[in-house]
């Protein structure tokens, strides 16, 4: 990468972490037990050894192997095809539920589940092992086992927590779906992966109004016909169409079914899911994962990151077709803590929903997008001043990167200035974090305080080399367990995607500076690179000065061609309740970016639009937004919340000059 601006960094450290924080944390009992004496020894140590950091890791977590591991890394394969834990023998759900039954911990909840409407659910460790059990009993029933696909299409409800774990139970791989979804996303995923079966529920309520969900699958199969059986849970009451011999109530395939179901043994290397995420052009990418990878990823991010011990209840805006639902599933359970599943808007009824869900479940861990938090945020504080917040004790983001107004404000206002926010940063082929905060060293705001411990991060320019207190090519110098074992039936995608720059480094696709405080910043993603007249500059940088207007409450912005400078700048603004979209507020906003960000950069469109195309989790689609300005075609929006904005965005930027 060559002639980078230089990024504005967050400021000054505005976190340092308490002795009560330090104590008795994952981390700091992690680093007694080796004699390891502060937090950088630990991540130096864990990056020149990663399979000692791992090894020790899955003792630390009391890892059950049935037949125990005789290596724990062979890279005989190169770095892109690492074997972890060699001929070793378990099953997740042995360490998620099975070796918890006959402890204490059987009697503590595992699950908190509530609806839009308020209604609440509870299940214990030992509730949710029994109904895990049922559901795996009614699946061999149904002649499933090892290697059979089958997919979640359901909300976030306390059965698809269920679902997924007795899939893993069997030996079957976990295919999760977006709930959100239209017929042609469910029928390309279901016939990519082969699946077998499909749990879905008659629909689910959303700001209030119902939203079938079993027509989709219906419209779906039509072109899926491998699919033999789909499962339906009933939560509506409204009435549903069964196929006979096809489909089947979830109450009736656990009729008759035992509570003591074994466990089917596994590979440890065995597939456990696979996870899709969309791409500009092509069919899905297939993220394939593993019985110990994926899992044991997730619980070590949840253990040194957000430091969640077995008292801790955590919540994390998500669904399950989202990387972030299976993660907050495996990782609670392997760690004897508890999770929340809400399936709701955040804002409905009243725009202090998600401040009610804080204080009636007692969350001490609340995972939030920055695009929420901005959104949140215009309401005021009073929201959140109705509600006792003071489970709180972790507060962690990830989806977008931040600016530092929305930071600060849910710092301040929400976490009243005593809360770390956790920030989190990697993906769903990645099973969790490349960079993450933690509870041992200090945080600025929007920064993360460093890579996640086992990660050989690092920040390179176009040759590969490290850069510091500049933007580069965010990259990992070694494998991790939780990486993903390809792309499911298309090696050569993942090799081109992932390894193909630099020999053995991945490269992830971010950009992401440190500054020289040592703390990190991600930037946004590479290919949303903006370059005007030789000068580069991420989007996030130009959205910051944006939405530090009262005015704007999000922002996007995109580079455009150009005859003169090769790339033009053009932003898209959501604005605030009050203001309007006027020529003279445009004209600000120009003067604004000029001011900030050298004439050069003087935008070439202000554009305000009603909404941004986002992912379920938040994530801002530049793409999309550049595609829709450019009349071109947009790709994949089968992940997409608001397709419909697509048009909005066109109809806009082909109005006005």
């Amino acid at each position: 990468m060559t002639e980078l601006t230089e990024f504005s960094f967050g400021g000054e450290i505005v976190w340092t972490p308490s002795p009560a924080y330090v104590k008795g944390s994952h981390l700091q009992r992690f680093m007694d037990r080796h004699s390891i004496s502060n937090w950088d020894e630990l991540h130096q140590r864990s990056i020149e050894d990663v399979a000692w950091f791992t090894d020790a890791m899955l003792a630390y977590l009391g890892i059950e192997f049935f037949s125990p591991f005789t290596q724990i890394l062979d890279l005989s394969r190169g770095s892109a095809w690492p074997v972890w834990c060699v001929d070793g023998v378990m099953n997740i759900v042995h360490n998620c539920l099975d070796r918890w039954i006959g402890t204490e911990t059987e009697h503590k909840l595992a699950l908190r589940y509530e609806s839009e409407a308020g209604d609440v659910e509870t299940l214990t460790y030992r509730q949710l092992h029994e109904e895990v059990c049922q559901v795996a009993a009614g699946l061999r029933s149904l002649g499933l086992g090892k290697g059979d696909a089958i997919a979640l299409y359901m909300p976030m409800i306390p059965e698809i927590a269920v679902a997924m774990l007795a899939i893993a139970k069997i030996g079957g791989i976990i295919l999760p779906l977006f709930s959100g979804y239209g017929a042609g996303a469910v029928t390309t995923r279901l016939v990519d992966a082969g699946a077998k079966a499909v749990f879905t529920t008659d629909g689910t309520f959303r700001r209030g109004r119902y939203v079938p969900m079993k027509p989709t699958i219906d419209q779906a199969l039509a072109l899926a016909p491998d699919v033999a059986h789909v499962v339906v849970c009933e939560k509506s009451g409204k009435q549903t169409t069964m196929v006979p011999g096809r489909d089947l109530w979830w109450d009736d395939l656990l009729a008759g079914a035992g509570t003591d179901t074994a466990t089917e043994p596994t590979s440890a290397e065995d597939v456990v899911m696979v996870i899709y995420t969309s791409g500009t052009t092509g069919r899905p990418k297939g993220a394939v994962h593993t019985h110990c990878g994926f899992p044991l990823k997730a619980a070590m991010d949840m253990a040194l990151g957000l430091d969640l011990r077995r008292d801790d209840t955590l919540y994390w805006m998500t669904d399950m077709g989202w990387m972030m639902g299976p993660w907050e599933v495996f990782g609670t359970l392997i760690l004897g803590a508890t999770m929340v599943f809400y399936d709701g808007a955040p804002d409905f009824p009243d725009v202090d929903r998600l401040w009610q869900l804080v204080a009636d479940q007692q969350i001490t861990t609340l995972g939030v997008s920055p695009t929420l938090i901005r959104a949140l945020m215009q309401h005021g504080e009073e929201p959140v001043r109705r509600h006792d917040l003071s489970s709180l004790r972790i507060m962690a983001s990830t989806g977008e990167p931040w600016n530092p107004e929305p930071w600060l404000w849910l710092f301040n206002t929400v976490g009243g200035g005593r809360c770390p926010i956790i920030n989190y940063s990697g993906g769903t082929e990645i099973a969790g974090g490349i960079v993450m905060g933690n509870v041992m060293k200090p945080l600025k705001p929007c920064a993360f305080s460093g890579p996640n411990v086992g990660m050989a991060a690092d920040v390179v320019d176009d040759s590969g080399h490290s850069v510091r207190g500049q933007v580069g090519e965010l990259v990992v110098r070694a494998p991790w367990i939780g990486m993903t074992r390809g792309f499911w039936h298309d090696p050569d995608r993942y090799i081109e995607t992932y390894w193909s720059r630099f020999p053995d480094v991945w490269v992830h696709g971010d950009w992401a500076a440190v500054d020289a405080d040592g703390q990190w910043y991600i930037l946004g993603r590479s290919d949303d690179t903006i370059k005007v007249a030789g000068k580069r500059l991420g989007p996030a940088e130009v959205e910051t000065v944006l939405v530090s207007d009262p005015a704007v409450v999000e922002a996007g912005a995109i580079g455009v061609p150009d005859e003169l400078k090769g790339q033009a700048l053009v932003v898209f603004c959501v604005l605030a309740p009050g203001f309007e979209a006027t020529n003279e507020l445009a004209a600000a906003l120009r003067e604004k970016i000029t001011g900030a960000m050298g004439k050069p950069l003087t935008p070439k469109a202000v554009y305000f639009v009603p909404d941004l195309p986002k992912t379920r989790n938040a994530k801002v689609m530049r793409r999309v937004l550049r595609a829709a300005y450019l009349g071109e075609p947009t790709g994949d929006l089968s992940a997409l919340v608001n397709p419909e904005i697509v048009d909005a965005i066109r109809q806009t930027s082909s109005a006005l000059p």
